[in-house]
């Protein structure tokens, strides 16, 4: 089995004295793990940082086993985020996600494109925190477990959307919800349109949202929690007043 293909770094270990073992979410196939040789080295140790993007050569003698992959750097990378540590977290914690709810060698293009978006915004300190709900978003979305903000579950009304049924992950609208609105999730406003700007208090509704639906439709299913680096990430934004 052999391939080409774009991707993005996961998670890279140490494997051996001189190698590793290296996690990538590529375009077209899914997330696959290879042995990368020289991965310890000093040159190849930069483009194996979490969110680096790589061309991978991965090649394996059957389909169930673990190959080996050799990889060329594409751009920059994350040494771009070096001096922002709210911006390395926020790329950790989406690789983290991407990394524990995606299933092995399962092609994902949707979460692939998603983690793209959110990486080209990383730089831009007032938008990444909003992209990142979106990724969320769209990884539930190429998971089977999208929501659906089109209009209201109740009336049918496409306006006025201001809430999510926990259970159903159906938007509600204003006057649907009212009566039930202690037991409802907050619809931030950037999630159904880019053009809505962010309001105060929009960036924290959104992890919210998403948070409970991966936790109840992915990881519950998988018996494990959130990922910590997300949880991090949640914890570092509200300390720098971003949610």
């Amino acid at each position: 089995m052999e391939f080409e293909d774009d991707a993005f770094i996961l998670a890279a270990r140490a494997f051996g004295e001189t190698g590793a073992i290296v996690e990538a979410l590529t375009a077209r196939h899914g997330k696959y793990a290879a042995h990368v040789a020289g991965g310890a080295s000093r040159r190849m140790k930069s483009f194996l940082q979490v969110g680096a993007r790589v061309i991978v050569n991965y090649k394996a003698r059957t389909a169930d086993q673990l190959g080996s992959a050799s990889l060329e750097p594409v751009g920059e990378g994350p040494s771009a985020l070096f001096d922002d540590a709210l911006a390395l977290a926020g790329l950790t914690a989406a690789a983290s996600v991407a990394g524990a709810a995606l299933p092995e060698r399962e092609p994902h293009p949707g979460a692939f494109l998603a983690f793209e978006s959110l990486t080209a915004t990383l730089a831009d300190s007032d938008v990444w925190p909003a992209v990142f709900v979106r990724f969320e978003a769209g990884l539930l979305q190429d998971l089977g477990f999208g929501l659906d903000l089109t209009h209201c579950a109740v009336t049918g009304a496409a306006d006025d959307l201001i809430y999510v049924s926990p259970r159903t992950g159906r938007a509600v609208s204003a006057s649907a919800g009212e009566a039930y609105k202690a037991r409802l999730l907050t619809l931030p406003p950037f999630l159904l349109s880019a053009q809505g700007g962010l309001k105060p208090g929009d960036i924290g509704a959104g992890p919210t949202l998403t948070g409970h639906f991966l936790e109840a439709c992915v990881f519950a299913a998988l018996n494990r929690p959130l990922p910590p680096a997300r949880l991090r990430l949640i914890d570092k934004l509200g300390e720098a007043e971003r949610l």
